[in-house]
């Protein structure tokens, strides 16, 4: 009939091949799930790391408000600083971790990884919305994946902070964009600010925020004006209260120093141009990477030659933005240059060590936002070659190649962060010569003594000792040293540390502690007692000061004062588990096997597999006649390793 359309029907041996779905820009949609797949692939490296030394051991291994998961130990975690810093949301994720997972390693690793893929997606998300380009986005967000400077953020859990602050950062400024497409107020700016409020919560590093969203404003066209400027009040107010909470977190620690003061007003200029040199060459060749760059060395009060030639770098970089077109730069590349290099100028502001809170220069962690706005750069770059198809193949290799060589660099930087040993030796082998570096040599002596190699440890105490004889914590490394010696029965050597340790610091309470313990061995309780009172007096929160000064009593025949000071330890810190032992043994010699009971499920309710607990409650079982209870405990002391409890088990439990 005229007019009527007519479907032509394929044969079934020519069925229509399927068609792979792209986005206007040509990626397909797959892409971005490609990125996260491999991401995780990349760093499921990390599940294989331990818990280090470095804050992991403050944050994990110490941190009191973990300890306790209660309403109470919430509350104190929003209202305490702890170890310089205020971030009780990434607190609270580790009150969550320790409660169901303990010292279990991988789940802390885990929700590191799990975040930065997360972060990842934002990333593709936030740079889709602000350039339009999925091009552009897929960049961003592999670069953001891949880039070796990122793994300090995922592969430490202490840096949880960063990836969980990353987290609601990226996604205010995405809920931000969604905002100012609406172009009115509503439920994203409220979710806007809430989540900026949930980032400060996590990391203080979030009070960048406000003055971002007005660069954001200015590079997607919109006027700054009253209005505009009105709406971030609540932001800037937040930023600013924030500030200063940090500000007294810090101090809180320590004095603050400030760089020029250290280093002198002509050494100090250069040395701030050095550390935007330093992130800005990493970004294009992350080489020479370690989890700490020390502050140099000076000789004479002069610097090494590249901090000098770092000032007129940046100038020239400086120049090469503003000039309007140096080197056939495209306008439409300028302005992504601007925007780009004041994302990254921004978020990294408040890394710079304008005053020092340790003696690292840069940290390669600071830039796990702040590159976004250099991924942006690139991004947008490799778009506009790929659309202008000039040399679209030649930009293509060259990035897919500097990907593959970023991600085997980050498949080993992840290895480094896998124990205590490995970590501290790369940091020494990337830092030679500098004086600070003694203070990782004292550390990896820890790590050599928790691990039976006594001689290794007293080397690497020693080499500390000598690098720098004046560094500040001398009288720490001298009672780590002393340590050893004792344990290996060197108690002379021992005791001319401690006396060293406490000529440094006549404050410090862990050396009189320790010093007590070995006179006491040596049969002079009355020095014993003096020292074990001098380090309460100095830290009146000191249990194992109590606990040694209650052994004493003990020893001495005084059991009812040695309770009192077993009480006071267990009071002044109720995860302690010397002083439950020491306590429950008197109760159960005095025949108030109750109580000593009680004593030992509190231990085993501190630690499940603690097969001393068992073992002993099941002998205070069988003296109250509990033959099954002394069994049962009998049994479980012995799967957890108890060597004894196979003897008790043959004997009594037929």
């Amino acid at each position: 009939m005229p007019g009527k359309q007519h479907r032509k029907i394929l044969p079934k041996s020519k069925l229509a091949k399927p068609v792979t779905v792209k986005t206007a820009t040509g990626i397909p949609k797959w892409a971005p799930i490609a990125v996260l797949v491999f991401t995780a692939l990349v760093y499921s490296n990390a599940l294989y790391n331990g818990i280090t030394t470095m804050d992991d051991d403050d944050y994990i291994l110490r941190n009191p408000f973990i300890r306790d998961f209660s309403w109470h130990s919430i509350w104190s975690v929003f209202t305490s600083f702890y170890s310089s810093n205020y971030h009780p949301l990434t607190t609270l994720a580790w009150l969550f971790e320790y409660t169901f997972f303990k010292l279990n390693p991988i789940p802390y690793h885990l929700l590191n990884v799990l975040l930065h893929i997360l972060n990842t997606w934002l990333v593709f998300k936030l740079t889709d919305k602000l350039s339009g380009k999925k091009t552009t986005a897929l960049v961003a967000s592999i670069l953001f994946a891949l880039h070796p400077m990122h793994v300090e953020s995922v592969a430490w859990i202490s840096e949880l902070k960063d990836v969980l602050y990353a987290a609601f950062y990226l996604s205010a400024l995405i809920v931000y964009l969604q905002y100012l497409a609406s172009g009115r107020r509503g439920k994203n700016y409220t979710w806007a600010l809430l989540l900026f409020v949930a980032s400060l919560l996590s990391k203080s590093a979030a009070v960048t925020l406000p003055v971002l969203l007005v660069a954001i404003d200015i590079y997607k066209g919109r006027k700054v004006n009253a209005k505009s400027l009105a709406e971030k009040i609540p932001f800037f107010i937040l930023s600013i209260v924030f500030g200063i909470v940090n500000i007294f977190a810090q101090r809180s620690g320590g004095p603050i120093v400030n760089l020029l003061s250290s280093y002198g007003v002509a050494n100090g200029i250069f040395l701030f141009p050095s550390m935007l040199a330093s992130y800005l060459i990493r970004s294009v060749a992350p080489f020479h990477l370690a989890a700490i760059h020390y502050l140099p060395n000076q000789f004479e009060h002069i610097l090494p030659w590249a901090y000098y030639a770092s000032l007129p770098f940046i100038v020239f970089i400086a120049w090469l933005v503003v000039s309007r077109n140096p080197f056939r730069i495209k306008n439409v590349m300028r302005k992504e240059l601007i925007f780009g290099l004041s994302f990254f100028l921004i978020a990294i502001s408040v890394m710079l060590q304008i005053v020092s809170v340790g003696s690292a220069l840069t940290a390669e962690r600071y830039t796990y936002i702040a590159y976004i706005g250099l991924f942006y750069i690139a991004g947008q770059w490799i778009t506009y070659k790929i659309e202008q198809k000039n040399n679209s193949m030649a930009v293509i290799s060259g990035f897919s190649l500097f990907v593959i060589v970023c991600s085997a660099i980050t498949w080993d930087r992840i290895g480094v962060w896998k124990d205590d040993n490995v970590l501290f030796t790369n940091i020494i082998e990337k830092n030679p010569g500098i004086l600070d570096v003694n203070f990782i040599y004292m550390l990896r002596g820890n790590y050599k003594t928790n691990t039976g190699d006594r001689k290794g440890a007293i080397e690497d105490y020693t080499k500390a000792i000598e690098m720098n004889p004046q560094f500040a914590f001398e009288y720490l490394t001298y009672y780590h040293r002393a340590q050893v010696y004792d344990e290996s029965g060197d108690t002379r050597s021992a005791l001319d540390d401690l006396n060293k340790s406490l000529q440094l610091n006549p404050k410090f309470a862990l050396s009189y502690n320790s010093r007590g313990w070995i006179y006491f061995k040596s049969g002079d309780k009355t020095a014993a007692m003096a020292d074990f009172d001098k380090a309460i007096e100095l830290n009146p929160r000191y249990a194992e000061a109590y606990n040694n000064k209650g052994w004493v009593y003990d020893q001495s025949g005084d059991k009812k004062t040695a309770v009192l000071n077993y009480n006071k330890a267990i009071e002044t810190d109720p995860a302690f588990p010397k002083p439950y032992y020491n306590r429950a043994a008197i109760n159960a010699i005095a025949g108030n096997l109750t109580s000593a009971i009680e004593d030992y499920n509190t231990l085993i309710r501190l630690n499940p597999d603690e097969h001393m607990a068992y073992f002993y409650r099941g002998i205070a079982r069988m003296n109250r006649k509990d033959n099954a209870g002394a069994c049962s405990d009998w049994q479980k002391a012995a799967e957890l390793g108890n060597e004894r409890a196979p003897q008790m088990l043959q004997q009594y439990c037929h």
